[in-house]
């Protein structure tokens, strides 16, 4: 069963998200919260696999409890989307940079956020297909110079090459198709690379790539 808790200012969001994830198989709602600060004590009271954060709520916002979430020990299991209003909300790309597993826009399909909470809760990360190249575009023209990760020197040649392409927004089986090798070939790179960057996702993975500069090719 995976246990997810909602934290949203708008009523009817949180009555409309709850509803959903009520009907869905094998996922429990353990609870939902109005504001950040109320979101922050649900979530360390309830431990929950995935928070559904908006981005925008009064006191403590979206971001912040992000911030909380991420630097919590207690709260290592429990991963965050955000959702926002808008796909390209100025708040997504400090939500990824901050450890946030993905967002969602506010009036995505009821089956897309439900596979959201299910591959968020497996480890993986969403980045909604239909704006992923439209936020790691924006966020790569945002960037400053390039700042590389402190543990870049630790990756050999192949496991950089498949960072960059992960910072490109595709998937194991996309960059598979570019580069011939299989899937699990990619999947292991990918794999090792986050463990030795530390990266919390592979959400965190595209981020640490953009800012350390690294894009297909130029590895």
């Amino acid at each position: 069963m995976i246990r997810v808790c909602v934290a949203d200012d708008q009523p009817l969001v949180r009555m409309g998200l709850r509803v959903l994830i009520d009907d869905a198989a094998h996922i429990e709602l353990v609870g939902t919260a109005e504001d950040g600060d109320s979101a922050l004590e649900l979530i360390r009271s309830t431990r929950p696999d995935v928070a559904l954060l908006d981005i925008r709520m009064p006191g403590r916002d979206g971001l912040a409890v992000l911030d909380e979430v991420v630097r919590d020990p207690g709260l290592g299991r429990t991963r965050v989307v955000m959702l926002t209003t808008f796909a390209l909300d100025e708040y997504v790309f400090a939500a990824l940079a901050a450890g946030a597993s993905g967002f969602l826009v506010k009036d995505a399909d009821p089956a897309e956020l439900l596979r959201a909470v299910r591959v968020v809760a497996e480890g993986g990360c969403l980045l909604s297909p239909a704006v992923t190249r439209r936020v790691i575009e924006e966020f790569g023209t945002r960037r400053a110079a390039p700042r590389p990760h402190p543990q870049l020197h630790l990756l050999t040649t192949r496991e950089r090459e498949m960072v960059a392409w992960v910072g490109t927004g595709r998937s194991n089986d996309e960059i598979a198709a570019a580069l011939v090798p299989s899937p699990a070939t990619v999947r292991t790179h990918v794999g090792r690379a986050m463990l030795k960057l530390d990266a919390r996702d592979r959400a965190q993975l595209v981020v640490f790539a953009l800012q350390s500069g690294l894009a297909p090719g130029t590895v």
